[in-house]
């Protein structure tokens, strides 16, 4: 027997209008008829995600599964590098700088001696080098301290290797006893990418802790209450647990670098609270339009309204959020054509970060929605309070036609060519440092000056620069030192080049060290290349050369990258607004927003203004594989912003409005929800900017920059004056076109 009261409950008390067709309308009305046990899985889920992914309850946790990454590709550099290590296989070195003794003292030599015996006596050790065995080359430039380096053998299983390591830093570490008031520091690439990893955990749980509580006050400002901010904050947490999770996967398929981990999982966390902005605010206002939430009656919204809401919120701005979604994940998708493992694991990671947005977006925050109801949908708490109540009006849940942004794109509709110039020159002019970009690959100098591995390795590679490892070096396939001879010394005269070591031959291969001032190194790479004589045959190798190998393959792999997001954006924006030149008019202003934001990344980062404030140190270059990331990011925000904007207007075109009218209308209905979702979107990116790892901090200040160019310049002053010069050319299309996108197009 049905309850009589539950049944006045689910029924509304007036006839309401029809209910959109469609799956994503169903999706909806579902998603409110079970909106608890989504709700509750969810949870559940992020709980799960959370334990596995960040503290590795049941496995390896994602942060014991990153690599420090190089930009390595195919190519001469890699030829030659490999040609070395065949000849003369390495393990892993640990190095130790004994310093504050006198390396010519009885004391310090017996204790060297014993130091050589002792370490070389340890299973899994090959070599030592030190001033017992290479003299004063091990010894400082002041005269104060020694290097002693152990190299493993090449061939060590994994606990092997970790037993031998940790027996050598053992006994390195006790060398202090043998010489009263001396010191010493331990180093090895192993304990470099530790740091390194333990930097990331750092920063991802310091811009947690700083974004997240700052997005929700700025939130419930915009809402005017907690309830209704605390919904994408809540998908929010939900995402960065689906990232997590998705990336540690991605460890078991692909060697991912430590900076992918914060890039990405910052990139979900925007897209997810961007979506959740528009939900909600599509939600109050559908709900606005079907009950009176004016005196408290709110409370007791009949189901079969909030299913009516969901089923229309879920068919508009839901449909917004997935084609958005996939217009996101178009762009980052452009990273897989770059062939590079380093590039191509962002681009996966990215592409996984996005879709679980859409899908937090479109499932949890729905089912938040529907049993917050009376708390969300209704005017919210400060919304009441003296002072706040205009300011927590941006996100009102009874929106009007007519407000800042309407006028707004009034004033700039009276002078379009005034507005179109005036900041297309800005911009124009904030991209010309772009051109000068310089790109550097840094290992060590990611993590801050005062990280006691990147004190400790800049230490060692200052006092013992004859032990240091050449940026570039020469490789031959000889067995003697002739063969070389000849082009070492051409070497030596050319510019930028400090000094070349000795020949030195092992086997069947002889090599050579370049020393070059690190802003030439690159010229003195192509220089060497492009006079070598053809015999013997050689390679030119190093971390220099491989940075040049890297350099020229994205430019080879940039153009197939850009024609497929280029091809796929104009194809996406046809079929959201069944025009031509929207959609050029889209990649043209993209291209001008995203040129200023590298102009003005050069500025900060390669020229070293803002170190200070930003707490940096310059290494005179922006790092190689942050370019083409933060376009591909940069552009798919870019792009986000874009469909909000232009399915609105398209809408209250479609609807019968003119163009000049359905600017004004789109922006004034979606321009808060950009410009708070922007607001927010920047604050997240900030908060990254505090962590101290050069290359996300990096990011985060290209990305903060793109976001906040393309929510002000671009999106509310240049949109609504080229769509006011085109005027209804807007929305023009061969026959042929317009008859297919009758057919096949986006439609509200």
């Amino acid at each position: 027997m049905i309850d009589e009261g539950q049944a006045l409950q689910d029924a509304p008390s007036a006839p309401l209008p029809p209910r959109p067709t469609g799956v994503l309308a169903r999706h909806g009305a579902a998603m409110a008829r079970h909106a608890r046990p989504v709700a509750l899985v969810s949870v559940l889920l992020v709980v799960v995600g959370y334990l596995v992914a960040a503290l590795g309850v049941g496995g390896p946790s994602l942060f014991s599964r990153l690599e420090l990454g190089e930009p390595v590709v195919a190519g001469e550099a890699l030829e030659g590098r490999e040609l070395l290590r065949a000849s003369n296989p390495q393990g892993p070195s640990i190095q130790a700088d004994w310093h504050d003794l006198d390396p010519q003292a009885p004391a310090t030599q017996a204790a060297l001696a014993a130091a050589n015996a002792d370490l070389l006596a340890i299973p899994g050790v090959a070599s030592v080098v030190d001033p017992t065995t290479v003299g004063p080359a091990a010894v400082s430039t002041a005269g104060d301290a020694v290097l002693i380096t152990v190299v493993l053998e090449p061939d060590l299983a994994e606990e092997e290797q970790e037993a031998a390591s940790a027996a050598v830093e053992d006994r390195l570490e006790a060398l202090p006893a043998q010489v009263p008031g001396s010191s010493v520091l331990v180093v090895s690439q192993a304990a470099l990418v530790q740091a390194i990893t333990d930097q990331v955990e750092a920063d991802l749980k310091k811009g947690e802790a700083i974004t997240l509580p700052v997005s929700l006050l700025i939130m419930v400002l915009i809402f005017g209450g907690f309830a209704a901010a605390g919904v994408p904050l809540a998908g929010a947490i939900a995402s960065i647990a689906g990232g997590l999770v998705s990336l540690l996967a991605f460890t078991y398929v692909i060697d991912l670098d430590v900076t992918v981990v914060n890039v990405v999982t910052v990139l979900g966390l925007g897209l997810c609270i961007d979506y959740s902005l528009l939900m909600v605010s599509r939600y109050r206002e559908q709900m606005h339009d079907l009950w009176d939430l004016s005196d408290g009656g709110h409370q007791d919204v009949p189901r079969a309204v909030r299913e009516h809401a969901m089923a229309v919120t879920m068919a508009t701005a839901g449909r917004t959020v997935i084609f958005s979604g996939v217009t996101v994940a178009i762009a980052v998708t452009g990273l897989l054509f770059i062939d590079m493992t380093i590039i191509q694991s962002v681009g996966a990671g990215a592409v996984s970060v996005v879709v679980i947005a859409v899908v937090v977006a479109t499932t949890l925050v729905p089912a938040l929605l529907v049993l917050g109801t009376r708390h969300v949908a209704g005017a919210g708490t400060l919304s009441r309070w003296p002072g706040f109540r205009r300011f927590a009006g941006a996100f009102d849940h009874s929106p009007s036609d007519e407000g800042w942004f309407s006028s707004w794109a009034r004033r700039v509709q009276r002078r379009p060519w005034v507005t179109f110039l005036s900041v297309a020159t800005v911009l124009v002019l904030l991209s010309i440092p772009a051109w000068r970009i310089t790109l550097v690959s840094s290992g060590v100098e990611l993590l801050p000056p005062d990280n006691a591995q990147r004190q400790a390795f800049e230490q060692v590679e200052a006092s013992y620069p004859l032990l240091a490892p050449a940026p570039i070096t020469i490789v031959a396939e000889a067995s003697d030192a002739s063969s070389l001879e000849a082009l070492a010394t051409d070497v030596a005269d050319l510019p930028g080049v400090d000094r070349v070591g000795e020949v030195s031959v092992t086997g069947d291969v002889a090599s050579v060290g370049v020393f070059a001032e690190d802003l030439a190194a690159d010229d003195v790479v192509r220089e060497i290349r492009d006079t070598r004589p053809p015999e013997p045959e050689t390679w030119v190798t190093g971390p220099a050369a491989i940075l040049v190998d890297f350099t020229e393959q994205l430019r080879s792999d940039i153009p197939i990258a850009l024609l497929f997001i280029v091809v796929a954006t104009l194809l996406l924006l046809f079929l959201l607004t069944g025009s031509v030149l929207i959609p050029i008019k889209a990649l043209v202003m993209n291209l001008l927003s995203l040129g200023a934001t590298f102009g003005i990344l050069v500025l900060i980062f390669q020229d070293g203004r803002l170190e200070g404030l930003l707490g940096f140190s310059s290494t005179g270059g922006i790092e190689a594989t942050l370019p083409v990331i933060v376009f591909a990011f940069a552009f798919g925000l870019s792009m986000d912003y874009e469909v909000f904007l232009l399915a609105r207007i398209k809408e209250f075109h479609d609807q019968g409005h003119g163009n000049d009218e359905s600017v004004r209308l789109g922006l004034q209905r979606t321009g808060r929800i950009i410009t708070s979702a922007a607001l927010l979107i920047v604050v997240v990116f900030a908060g990254f900017v505090l962590g101290d790892l050069l290359a996300v901090k990096q990011t985060g200040v290209a990305l903060a920059v793109a976001v906040a160019l393309d929510a002000t310049l671009v999106r509310i002053m240049l949109v609504p004056a080229t769509m006011t010069l085109l005027g209804e050319w807007n929305w023009w299309a061969p026959g042929p076109l317009r008859r297919l996108h009758d057919r096949i197009g986006v439609t509200h």
